[in-house]
């Protein structure tokens, strides 16, 4: 395994395989359903823990956070901590978090960090989103020109709050289109819910689950899986050039 392992997850976020060709149309088992019985989880204070796969193979756990700090102020993290094959042996780990302002229609990013460690590695890069001037910029350990400042526009999202915001604004059948600003760089992320839900199965346990994708990614495709009632994906798969790279499965999840 090598340090991709620790890239940064858009919940995939880690989010089967699935090929790229197969997921305009409905899979297996999967039902239409009408927009208006979908009801999106609610944001709302958890601590879930995942398993964690590296191409198909055991490599750790995660565990993502979300704490409500005061008025509208928010914090979502994430852990991704290697501890089996070649992951466990470096002790490579990945540590993100994102304040932000739950504003209704939008969450507002307003501080990131990134923190990714090992064996032999050990970087870290913190970023503030600056709504007053109109601007975001990072420093630490990246390259000088990804510490420029970036132009603001509103409804920018950073990678872990990219997750919270799909979870919020699936619906059954629809396009949803984001601008992503994050550790120095700018992309266009564009999505699409299937048209119903289907089961997804996570070890013991069965969700009916709403299939979210990424259609811009190119050879690198994001999946997440959302089911009514539960705050956090069920399961977050990332795939590159066709097959499973980073793998998150919810085992478990509270609220906190």
């Amino acid at each position: 395994m090598t340090t991709a392992f620790l890239k940064p997850l858009l919940l995939a976020g880690l989010l089967t395989a699935l090929p790229v060709v197969a997921q305009d149309a409905p899979q297996a088992g999967a039902m239409a359903l009408p927009q208006a019985e979908w009801d999106p989880p609610a944001l709302e204070p958890f601590v879930a823990t995942y398993q964690a796969f590296y191409k198909g193979k055991e490599a750790g756990d995660a565990t993502m956070r979300v704490v409500h700090n005061e008025g509208s102020r928010w914090r979502v993290d994430l852990a991704v901590r290697g501890r089996r094959g070649f992951a466990g042996v470096l002790g490579l780990n990945l540590e993100q978090s994102t304040v932000f302002d739950n504003e209704g229609a939008v969450y507002v990013p307003l501080s990131q960090s990134t923190v990714k460690k090992a064996l032999f590695l050990g970087k870290k890069v913190t970023g503030t989103y600056n709504w007053q001037d109109g601007t975001a910029q990072w420093q630490g350990d990246l390259k000088k020109e990804r510490q420029h400042p970036i132009p603001l526009q509103h409804g920018d999202q950073s990678a872990l709050l990219l997750n919270l915001s799909l979870m919020r604004d699936a619906r059954p059948g629809q396009p949803l289109r984001y601008r992503y600003v994050d550790v120095g760089r700018v992309r266009q992320y564009e999505y699409q819910a299937a048209a119903g839900t289907e089961t997804v199965q996570v070890g013991d346990l069965s969700y009916d689950a709403l299939r979210v994708y990424r259609t811009n990614g190119g050879n690198d495709e994001t999946i997440l899986w959302i089911a009514n009632g539960v705050p956090t994906p069920v399961r977050i798969l990332q795939r590159e050039d066709g097959e499973d790279a980073i793998d998150l499965r919810l085992t478990e999840y509270q609220g906190a």
